[in-house]
């Protein structure tokens, strides 16, 4: 009889035990309702489902920054975020950060002006989700890939359409080393503001295909500056083109964390966001004005409706610096 109880007590604590582990289990388990997070044009971040909050009317634009991997990840993601979040309060616009590829439904892309590929790799839509970013584009919607948003998307003919070219999967990319870069068409927002040859350290790609031809092509790399190039001396690494009713722009730069802290590669990364979401700044071409010995303004305020920097060249230490108005001319701020 003892034995027959003893047996009964220790299945009830069995039990017991099971049912508290799979409690806790769930209690565990993290929730699978799906979030993005917002940043209002007023730079207040907040966090939102599917859809988000709407940007206040006061904003200009507001965009998608998708930073999924399904392949390498890149160390330089948290940087590259924060300096779009950065370059959004500057410029007015709200701006949503998310990796959850739920996000891409045609109600939810409605929102935005442009959806920035940052970083992407691999595989990171399935059909449906690539149907509903095929219609947004169709519509008129803006695309911004950005470095690997080339390793993305292999299995995905449209998508290879959409960026320009594939990354060169048998040839690979250069260490991080300096290059020098070419720039073929000053004319457009993101080039703008660049040096005619543009002296720069970054992981250089090499591409499946030229895509020189099917696009307009705004830079190219040097190859004879650096060891890793197999494309010769046409070697694309930025451009843009209309596709498919929508607007694609792509730049091959922004490996490193160290990019996203550089005037002039941000510059051109707003650059190519604002054609992309088919505005045009108002910034010249060549440098116009000289606002103090040897400074010459590359973006003054007006030209880039923000209050808090201007992008300057300084000729003795050929530097660009990005600046409040009187510390680029000297005088005390």
């Amino acid at each position: 009889m003892f034995k027959k109880y003893w047996l009964i007590i220790l299945v009830i604590v069995l039990v017991l035990a099971a049912t508290v582990l799979t409690v806790a289990s769930l209690v565990r388990r993290p929730a699978t309702t799906t979030t993005i997070s917002h940043i209002d044009c007023n730079a207040q971040q907040a966090t939102a489902g599917p859809g988000g909050t709407a940007a206040s009317n006061r904003c200009q634009g507001r965009l998608l920054v998708f930073t999924k991997t399904g392949g390498f990840r890149h160390a330089s993601i948290p940087d590259a975020k924060l300096a779009l979040q950065r370059l959004a309060a500057d410029h007015n616009f709200a701006v949503d950060f998310t990796e959850d590829s739920s996000v891409f439904t045609g109600a939810n892309l409605a929102h935005y002006n442009a959806v920035v590929f940052l970083l992407t790799t691999g595989d990171i839509l399935d059909n449906s989700q690539q149907a509903a970013f095929e219609r947004y584009i169709e519509s008129g919607g803006g695309y911004v890939g950005v470095h690997s948003a080339s390793d993305t998307g292999y299995n995905w003919p449209w998508y290879g359409g959409l960026v320009g070219a594939y990354f060169d999967r048998v040839h690979g990319h250069s260490k991080v080393v300096q290059a020098t870069v070419h720039v073929v068409d000053r004319t457009q927002p993101s080039t703008s503001v660049l040096p005619a040859l543009w002296m720069r350290t970054d992981e250089w790609y090499n591409f499946a295909s030229n895509p020189s031809g099917r696009v307009h092509v705004l830079l190219t790399v040097d190859e004879k500056t650096y060891k890793g190039g197999v494309m010769g001396a046409n070697h694309p690494i930025a451009w843009y083109h209309e596709y498919d009713g929508g607007r694609a722009w792509y730049t091959a730069m922004g490996h490193t964390s160290e990019s996203y802290y550089e005037p002039l590669f941000l510059a051109h990364l707003w650059g190519g966001i604002t054609y992309a979401v088919g505005q045009r700044l108002k910034q010249a071409a060549k440098p116009q004005q000289e606002v103090g010995p040897g400074v010459i303004p590359l973006i003054d305020n007006a030209a880039v409706d923000t209050a808090t920097f201007m992008l300057a060249y300084h000729e003795d230490t050929r530097h660009v610096t990005m600046c409040q108005d009187c510390c680029c001319t000297g005088q005390a701020c």
